[in-house]
């Protein structure tokens, strides 16, 4: 079982919350919004996307509390929790 540490609610179990995936891929900028048939950038940012083994930073969602967005670096090995933090708090805005 995962339990995930929200700063704002405590110690909750993974189910208050959604994965929303990997919290290192950078969104690319506008000038790449029309390439998305052609299978640029955008593409690329949609459907490609690594599937890491060992640590990683992912966004997760706590929808059944308090809907906070939170980043959270957990081994996709083992499923341990190592940090958890407030994504509004990332210093890199990714």
């Amino acid at each position: 079982m995962i339990r995930l540490r929200c700063p704002h609610c405590g110690l909750r179990d993974h189910s208050e919350f959604t994965f929303l995936g990997d919290a290192t891929v950078s969104r690319p900028g506008t000038e790449a919004a029309g390439d998305l048939a052609r299978g640029g950038a955008w593409s690329d940012y949609l459907y490609l996307r690594r599937n890491p083994r060992g640590v990683q930073e992912e966004f997760w969602h706590h929808g059944r509390g308090c809907r906070a967005w939170l980043v959270v670096t957990r081994n996709t090995e083992t499923h341990e929790v190592l940090d958890t933090r407030l994504a509004r708090d990332r210093g890199d805005r990714a």
